[in-house]
């Protein structure tokens, strides 16, 4: 096994990612060349989902596997953001005949709980795996899951805020972050994370993956670079339609600068049909 760079955090039914790197990753690096960046969106074809009140959504987990209690909500974020990355990239037939339900959210958050086993198992570093035990996952992990499947031909990797503004101008892109107490609610319609008050001293509840689907404002500074504090990106949630703006929530730029370090992006891609 690779000398993997691994942070673990608690896994609770909301949260479930574990921030692992792979220092081969940075051979697929997407590195920032100077090109032009501009706003873009991308539409999940599923709807939003929810890995809590499964049992309320008809779901029991002791019916999915052999030998697992039914459970009201699993860390299976890294399945869920993946499967609203991969529903951007295929026709809907496609993801039919892949068994994803594109009109169904509780036969797609199955589909998404299947894939998130698939990824405890690409964890190998994982002492334990989905189904038995709610381990959680990486967002490398699921990267691997949905090329084993046959859905993506690759992945890349961003390291900074203009590679990521880059990777979405091709698709969109699975953002492992840190999740603290305070984010839990986001404040207004918008569900700007950055307009949460003190939330840089709120404790840490764990690691949570999410789709970032749209780069939705795009400024520059006079001197050229990016503006930070006002290119604001779009991110798809796993907590329900209920949640924040209809299932969504939106960040800064600077906010992901100053979490960085504990951030790791990760890009399904499909190049072999492009």
């Amino acid at each position: 096994m690779p000398d993997l760079s691994i942070t673990t955090y608690n896994v609770t039914g909301a949260l479930g990612r574990h921030h692992v790197l792979d220092p081969r990753s940075l051979a697929y690096r997407r590195r920032y060349t100077g090109d032009p960046i501009y706003p873009t969106e991308w539409a999940p074809k599923i709807p939003v989902l929810n890995q809590q009140d499964l049992t309320a959504q008809g779901i029991r987990t002791s019916e999915l596997a052999d030998g697992v209690d039914d459970l009201d909500a699993l860390g299976s974020c890294t399945g869920n953001a993946a499967a609203a990355a991969v529903s951007v990239l295929h026709s809907a037939d496609t993801l039919t005949n892949a068994g994803l339900d594109v009109t169904d959210p509780v036969a797609a958050e199955r589909w998404a709980i299947g894939l998130y086993a698939d990824a405890t198992q690409r964890d190998q570093w994982l002492e334990s795996t989905w189904p038995t035990v709610d381990c959680g996952s990486s967002g490398l992990g699921v990267a691997k899951a949905l090329r084993d499947r046959g859905l993506i031909d690759q992945y890349g990797h961003a390291t900074t805020a203009e590679e990521l503004c880059m990777l979405l101008q091709t698709g969109p892109v699975l953002a492992g972050l840190p999740w603290f107490d305070a984010w839990f609610e986001p404040v207004g319609s918008a569900a700007l994370l950055d307009e949460i008050p003190d939330w840089q001293s709120s404790p840490l509840a764990g690691g949570h993956e999410v789709c970032i689907t749209a780069l939705e404002h795009v400024m520059y500074l006079p001197t050229g670079g990016l503006d930070y504090a006002h290119t604001i990106l779009r991110a798809r949630n796993s907590w329900s339609p209920g949640w924040g703006d209809n299932g969504e929530f939106r960040l800064s730029l600077a906010l992901y600068q100053s979490v960085r370090d504990q951030v790791d992006l990760v890009q399904p891609r499909l190049d072999a049909s492009r």
